[in-house]
């Protein structure tokens, strides 16, 4: 466990670094102007961080954590026989909880605004999907590669959740509709020969 007062240095880093967003693009954002905010010293930063890249790094990895943590959760509480859309929706509902309780970081993972926040987003969310395909593949036969079912189910439904929130759709109406979509999906057989729904 580390020290209480590293655990407050970087909490005070990565909150700066999500109050900074509001107003700068993540490449402009200069490691002076981010120690300034957090009330931090270069020295102490660097003695955390080679650089802020590896500050972002670390924030979606301590969210990865959370919602693994809260995937196999809702695993064990709701799909304990292993079914293949509730393992996909209970998957779903872990990234749109940490979406959602994370969103004044996640709202600014926009494409054009920050390419580099965007893309290591997608990145994490794609390859815990594809683990999680790849898991399902040891037990049924997928008619598409893990690689491109990752891909189909995790730009389909950002590409969802992000229209709905353009129409201004609640975030608990998204919820639900986003889950209804991707059962739907699951059970018209599309991903797998046969299906223990």
């Amino acid at each position: 466990m580390e020290d209480k007062r590293i655990v407050k240095t970087k909490r005070s880093l990565k909150k700066a670094l999500t109050d900074m967003l509001e107003k700068e693009d993540f490449e402009h954002i200069s490691i002076t102007e981010l120690c300034r905010k957090a009330e931090v010293s270069r020295i102490t930063f660097y003695s955390h961080y080679s650089d802020k890249y590896a500050l972002v790094d670390e924030i979606f990895n301590d969210m990865l954590k959370i919602g693994t943590e809260d995937y196999y959760r809702r695993q064990e509480k709701n799909n304990p026989s292993g079914r293949l859309t509730a393992g996909y929706v209970n998957m779903l509902d872990s990234i749109l909880q940490v979406y959602y309780d994370q969103f004044d970081f996640f709202q600014h993972t926009d494409p054009e605004k920050n390419p580099y926040l965007a893309s290591r987003m997608y990145s994490i969310i794609l390859d815990t999907v594809e683990m999680h395909t790849l898991h399902i593949r040891k037990r049924l036969r997928l008619k598409y590669s893990p690689k491109k079912i990752a891909g189909f189910v995790c730009f389909g439904m950002f590409g969802f959740v992000n229209e709905a929130h353009n129409e201004k759709v609640p975030q608990e109406q998204i919820n639900k509709e986003a889950r209804n979509l991707l059962t739907d999906l699951l059970r018209s057989g599309v991903l797998a020969e046969s299906e223990t729904l």
